[in-house]
């Protein structure tokens, strides 16, 4: 490293050091400790997703999977496969503007958990199909995002209601998991 870039570099990171130095002891005289971050919402989603879904299996008699464990038997695994995202046609279909379809169960341990959390799988199918096809969309229709998100305003409002219902029940999930024994009320 050149010299000028070496004192450039050394001044800058003297000055970082003294304002996180600065920072501690403002907080320190507050009395407010830097906050910790906040979890993600996906993350709380998923993680209360996991919790219902395992204490579904669980009620069922059955394991779920786990990175790491050694496989089930083919029969054991289809017997969870099949707890897990229901058996049968699919009753739930979205057809994209790409002309993929989209299919979902209603029964199994995930719808039920995506009921739980969502307040209503099947407008949480639609919608959450919509808005994670935007862009998909917009390269078909060769549109820009902007304007396909305009044209799914409707979709995208119910989207965000129906993430915001299930921040609010995967909060309470966590906090109060459900039981693996019973079934859930």
């Amino acid at each position: 490293m050149r010299p000028r870039a070496r004192a450039v570099v050394g001044a800058l990171s003297g000055a970082l050091s003294a304002l996180s130095l600065i920072g501690l002891l403002l907080a320190g005289l507050t009395g407010c400790a830097p906050s910790s971050p906040r979890p993600d919402p996906d993350e709380i989603i998923k993680a209360a997703t996991h919790l219902l879904t395992d204490a579904c299996l669980a009620r069922q008699g059955l394991v779920p999977p786990r990175p790491g464990q050694s496989p089930q038997p083919a029969d054991r695994q289809q017997r969870v496969t099949d707890a897990l995202f229901g058996t049968g046609p699919a009753e739930l279909s979205a057809t994209l503007p790409t002309g993929y379809v989209v299919r979902a169960h209603t029964t199994g341990c995930l719808a039920e958990a995506q009921q739980r959390l969502y307040g209503d799988q099947r407008r949480w199918f639609r919608a959450s199909v919509v808005v994670n096809n935007l862009g998909p969309e917009a390269d078909h229709v060769h549109s820009s995002l902007s304007e396909v998100r305009a044209r799914h305003r409707a979709e995208i409002d119910d989207w965000e209601r129906l993430r915001a219902h299930a921040l609010a029940e995967a909060t309470t999930v966590l906090d109060n998991p459900p039981s693996k024994g019973a079934s859930r009320p």
